[in-house]
Parts: structure tokens; sequence; C-alpha cells
């Protein structure tokens, strides 16, 4: 599992998944939520804007990612 952390709270699920760089860009991140692929907390997720805050883990194409907020260790 890898720890994430945003800047903001709630951030959109899509972009998370852009800004890791898990997909190649904004298109593929919804594409890939449309799908089915995402899961959040162990849930699938078809959400593209589903709201993401500390706590949170996603799990996408093998990889699990523990959000956490910037700042708060």
């Amino acid at each position: 599992m890898r720890d994430v952390e945003i800047r903001q709270e709630p951030t959109e699920l899509y972009k998370i998944l852009k800004f890791e760089n898990l997909v190649e860009s904004g298109g593929a991140a919804k594409a890939a939520i449309d799908e089915g692929l995402v899961s959040v907390n162990g849930e699938p997720e078809s959400r593209k804007r589903r709201k993401i805050v500390s706590g949170d883990v996603i799990a996408f194409q093998g990889e699990e990612l523990r959000i956490g907020l910037a700042g708060t260790s």
C-alpha cells in the first residue's frame, strides 16, 4: 500500500488517479471508473467525482493508495 498526500480535501477521485500517474489523462481516469475498475474503501466506485478524504483507500490495477492530508502526520 502506498501513502498519498492530498493538499486539500475533498479531492475528486479521477484527479487522484491522474496525479498519481496511474492513468495517462483525466479522460482515461474517468473511463477506468466508468468501467468499474476502481474501488474506494473496498467497494466498487462508479462516481468519477467521488469526493476523496483523508483515510480513504483507493484500489486500481493492483495498486492501493491510502489517502492522507498533507501537513497532518
